[in-house]
């Protein structure tokens, strides 16, 4: 049973909704979920001990929040090179965070992660409680889980 860790940051709810349906479907594998809020990691220690990853944030201004930026910084003093992971975050228009954030958790941390696959095509449909991104937060959840253990 893999042990998955989901750190976000979420303005709206949006990415915090995601986050929760992210774990449904990684506890649907048998393994254990345990979500975060980006500010209550205070440092490289508090990443220790799991064997997956999940991180999330939502675009603004078609960039990452500063605070994630912050925390990828200390991420990368985590020493999670090998890792299964994944990237996700709620928008509205350019869905660029969640972009470049996969990108840096695939080639500045050396994570394995598992691609955005359908998350690119669900611009928007959070607010509206739509079954497609609460199906296609679940099937992350269960392919990083998966991945992880």
């Amino acid at each position: 049973m893999a042990k998955i860790l989901i750190v976000y940051f979420s303005r709206t709810g949006c990415t915090e909704k995601m986050a929760q349906y992210i774990a449904e479907g990684i506890r649907f594998t048998g393994s254990e979920a345990e979500i975060k809020k980006v500010s209550t990691i205070k440092d490289a220690d508090a990443l220790a001990g799991y064997d997956g990853y999940l991180f999330g944030c939502p675009t603004y201004h078609r960039d990452m929040t500063q605070n994630f930026k912050t925390f990828l910084f200390l991420a990368e003093k985590a020493g999670l090179e090998g890792k299964a992971a994944g990237a996700f975050g709620s928008y509205t228009h350019s869905g660029d965070a969640p972009k470049i954030l996969a990108d840096t958790m695939e080639y500045v941390l050396k994570m394995k992660l598992v691609p955005l696959g359908s998350f690119n095509a669900l611009e928007g449909k959070l607010k509206n409680e739509d079954p497609e991104i609460l199906k296609a937060c679940q099937q992350y959840g269960k392919a990083v889980a998966e991945l992880a253990g």
